[in-house]
Order: structure tokens, then C-alpha cells, then sequence
């Protein structure tokens, strides 16, 4: 039949043949773990595991700081936050346990 060739595409990121379609699907975000390794997402809390100086801001955040409703970035190395005191906090992932 005329036309079936076109019925999968070739993917050369996975080596597949795929629907048309399943090519033009959004990358799936990486994934974003704490120090221990735990798995983040979008809305979880969050504790710091060490004091941290915000620059900027002239102040200090203590270890054991419970910081709510995170938002994860581009980068997995990185969550946007906010805290009571600091709007626009970008926190290392290196430097917080999930809660």
C-alpha cells in the first residue's frame, strides 16, 4: 500500500522506529536527587544539611531549616525555593534531604 513507508520514523537518539508523533514528545527531564540520593520532585519539602550564607540576602540559613514547595530546574544540580525571609532562593542539590 502507498504510504506505509511513512507509518514509523527512524530515531537515531534510541536506535527505534517510532511513530511519527513519539518523535515530537518533550525530553523527559533528568532526574534531580538530594545528597542522600533521594528522588525530588516538583513540591516536595526539603531540609538543609548544613549552614548556608545566602549571598545577597546578608544572611545565614541553619542546617535543619525545613524549606517547603520546591520547584526543580533545568539544571539537576539545582532547585528554586523560597524560604520565609529570601524570595528567589536557588539551592545545590548537594546541600539538602528530602524530607
Amino acid at each position: 500500500m502507498a504510504g506505509d513507508d511513512d507509518a514509523y520514523v527512524y530515531d537515531e537518539a534510541t536506535g527505534e522506529w517510532r511513530p511519527p508523533g513519539a518523535l515530537a514528545e518533550a525530553p523527559a527531564r533528568p532526574e534531580v536527587r538530594d545528597a542522600s540520593g533521594n528522588l525530588l520532585a516538583d513540591g516536595d519539602s526539603v531540609t538543609l544539611i548544613k549552614d548556608l550564607k545566602v549571598k545577597g540576602a546578608g544572611q545565614t540559613l541553619k542546617q535543619g531549616t525545613v524549606i517547603r514547595a520546591i520547584r526543580l530546574t533545568d539544571d539537576p544540580a539545582e532547585i528554586d525555593c523560597r524560604h520565609d525571609t529570601i524570595k528567589g532562593l536557588v539551592l545545590r542539590t548537594e546541600f539538602v534531604r528530602k524530607r
